[in-house]
């Protein structure tokens, strides 16, 4: 019988990373007006959705502002209840991790420029050391898209890896998959 060696991009023993709560993926009220969803699969170096990983999210408001101490802009209004931070588990019977939030506004680039709406998102799973850190972006706002600080620094070709596609019209849903290796791997960035 031949050994089998643990993948070298984990490590073990394996464990379950069940570490949200029931709720922590809504951060609006579902009256919210401007809500949308955002689903996705995480998926690892062989193509298969790996269905205990870890998704957690961070983003300013509709208004582009964080609620964070060092988001002093006090012009732009905070949204009440919305902490701009949520954490999902993929569901069992979709193996997707799932979102209901707003689309963020606009923020402040390290050049003094607008940069595109985007969420931060950390991707955490069995095996992994360290969290892997990405961006989703919005297919609908391709001209904001365009002149993104980050968004530009990343090899055009591989642009279209940040986007998240709008699938649905009725509660606006966009799908962004992430993938760990393989030629369409996501973009990952360092800290």
């Amino acid at each position: 019988m031949a050994l089998k060696y643990t993948p070298s991009q984990t490590v073990g023993p394996y464990f379950s990373m069940r570490l949200a709560e029931p709720g922590q993926n809504v951060l609006v009220p579902l009256s919210e007006e401007s809500r949308i969803r955002i689903v996705g699969r995480v998926y690892d170096a062989d193509g298969e959705a790996i269905d205990d990983a870890l998704v957690e999210l961070w983003q300013a408001n509709r208004h582009g502002r964080y609620r964070h101490p060092a988001d002093a802009r006090e012009a732009l209004a905070l949204t009440p209840g919305f902490s701009g931070f949520g954490r999902s588990v993929m569901d069992p019977v979709t193996l997707e991790y799932s979102f209901d939030t707003v689309k963020p506004g606009r923020v402040p680039a390290p050049d003094g420029c607008l940069q595109a709406p985007h969420v931060c998102l950390v991707i955490q799973g069995r095996g992994m050391l360290r969290p892997s850190w990405t961006r989703l972006y919005f297919d609908d706002e391709a001209a904001a898209n365009a002149d993104d600080f980050v968004l530009k620094r990343v090899p055009a070709a591989r642009r279209r890896l940040l986007v998240a596609r709008r699938e649905s019209d009725v509660t606006p849903t966009y799908r962004f998959d992430v993938r760990f290796q393989g030629p369409d791997e996501t973009v990952f960035f360092e800290f």
